[in-house]
């Protein structure tokens, strides 16, 4: 009961005409980003993260929260059209919906992936209603020990099993936590690795890290490696579905639902996986099985695009309740929090219960603002996709500038956002990924301070994190993610080799 309270006067809070203009504009946004091809809600939060110091913290995390599910929505719109996914999420999207859309059939393809993704967001977000508060009331118990391993944790899940090479994926990580060292030490107060720079003193900000490998590093790779890529529009046709197509895309909706929502919750998430484990089901048990890799299975858009979605609203479990992000657009929001002071973590559900059940609330609110502007507005997000694309990275570039020079009217902070941002093209060219760093960054800093505290309840034995049973777990599931798939690879390819 006390749940349902909290959550109808985060209803009230949410529900007031200023928040309720933040979450559509924040919605609209998220879409329109979500339709243009490359860009992504990432991007877009990263660039709008300055406005944290005129907004107040509901306001803007209502906001960042519509664009990171809008983006969802709109990211579809492109698979299916134009088989380019606006987002990593709906990759899978593109397999089967770009074949539906060739065949005639891109209204249905558009239709299920909204819906879905309506149902989708809808039932994660009670999930998350439900069980956020006993996840955070179980997370008061755990100690520095504890924290530690699951940052631990996060660090090889982000860096080294989610990524293509494990190397790749460490070296960012590496990088991160580096960047992350710069600046003053937490708990001494020494200065550490600023080079005699004052404006270094503060170490870097999230922002200018975020603006620099997603903004800057996108308009420039753009610039250089994509910038004489043709498109082609394939014909739109009304947004509607069939009977039978409603038939077989309301189990797939719900099988990619309960499929996508534990994968968003744990740091080894994201939604990539949940999307490929759902086309694969759906596959299998589509009474169709012919329409998959030719005209297109309705049942290969509404699985994945709902596991995209659950996946998506299911991360605000571990980025509220532990303090840890397990996508790049949650980690810029963790940032986004630590701009106005709050620390996202168990105790946020008692010291900020305002802020944490109005965006609650606000995601019912947004859900059903998605759904209205993607089923009849399609037409509009599509025309976004004929905006030259030298107008649209020059914008891009023009607003992250003035955005980073406006934090602290510093030409440094800009010459280093210019800098980061040719690091972020090396690292796209070379496919090092980018999430581990902005990871590393937020969560090193943290991470060790939870270390040093062990230690120092440990009396400097490091055998701390193995006598505490929650902590030797965590350990343990850290080193399995490290050596089972490896483990896996060889033993699988020893029958190969006998053969031969």
């Amino acid at each position: 009961m006390d749940t349902w309270a909290q959550l109808m006067g985060g209803f009230a809070t949410a529900a007031t005409p200023m928040n309720l203009l933040w979450a559509f504009v924040g919605c609209a946004l998220g879409t329109a980003i979500g339709v243009l091809p490359g860009l992504g809600p990432a991007v877009t939060v990263a660039m709008l993260l300055p406005i944290t110091s005129q907004v107040e913290p509901t306001a803007s995390m209502i906001f960042f929260a519509g664009i990171y599910y809008g983006a969802m929505y709109g990211g579809s719109t492109t698979s299916i059209l134009l088989n380019t996914p606006g987002e990593t999420g709906t990759m899978v999207t593109a397999l089967e919906g770009f074949k539906m859309a060739k065949n005639g059939r891109a209204g249905a393809a558009l239709a299920t992936a909204a819906i879905g993704s309506f149902v989708a967001g809808t039932i994660a977000t009670v999930l998350v209603t439900l069980f956020a508060p006993m996840v955070a009331e179980f997370a008061v118990k755990l100690g520095p020990p504890e924290y530690f391993c699951m940052m631990l944790l996060a660090f090889i899940t982000v860096s080294a099993v989610l990524g293509q090479s494990t190397l790749r994926g460490i070296t960012a990580l590496l990088l991160g936590l580096a960047a992350g060292l710069i600046g003053m030490d937490q708990i001494s107060g020494q200065l550490r690795y600023t080079g005699g720079i004052p404006e270094l003193m503060d170490g870097i900000e999230v922002v200018l890290i975020a603006v620099g490998l997603f903004a800057v590093g996108e308009v420039i790779y753009n610039a250089m490696y994509e910038g004489r890529s043709q498109v082609e529009i394939n014909h739109l046709n009304s947004v509607h579905m069939t009977r039978e197509e409603w038939k077989r895309s309301w189990p797939a909706w719900l099988r990619g639902t309960f499929m996508g929502f534990p994968f968003g919750t744990i740091p080894a998430g994201g939604s990539e996986i949940p999307t490929f484990l759902s086309y694969a089901t759906e596959k299998k048990l589509s009474s169709h099985p012919e329409e998959f890799g030719t005209v297109g299975a309705i049942e290969g858009v509404a699985g994945p695009e709902a596991a995209n979605n659950s996946a998506v609203t299911a991360t605000l479990v571990p980025l509220l309740t532990l303090g840890i992000p397990t996508s790049v657009t949650a980690a810029i929001l963790l940032s986004a929090l630590q701009n106005y002071g709050i620390q996202a973590g168990p105790q946020l559900f008692q010291n900020s219960s305002d802020l944490v059940w109005a965006l609650i609330a606000s995601l019912y609110i947004g859900n059903i603002m998605l759904l209205v502007l993607n089923l009849p507005l399609v037409g509009l997000w599509v025309k976004l996709l004929k905006i030259p694309k030298p107008q649209l990275y020059a914008g891009i570039l023009i607003f992250a500038t003035v955005g980073v020079y406006g934090m602290r009217q510093s030409s440094f902070d800009l010459l280093l956002m210019y800098g980061i941002g040719l690091l972020g093209v090396m690292m796209r060219r070379y496919d090092f990924p980018v999430a581990p760093v902005i990871v590393g960054m937020i969560l090193g800093p943290l991470a060790e301070a939870q270390m040093r505290n062990a230690l120092s309840i440990g009396e400097g034995h490091w055998t701390i994190f193995m006598d505490r049973p929650m902590s030797a777990v965590l350990l343990a599931v850290a080193v399995a993610c490290l050596v089972v798939p490896r483990l896996w690879a060889f033993f699988s390819k020893q029958p190969k080799q006998q053969k031969v």
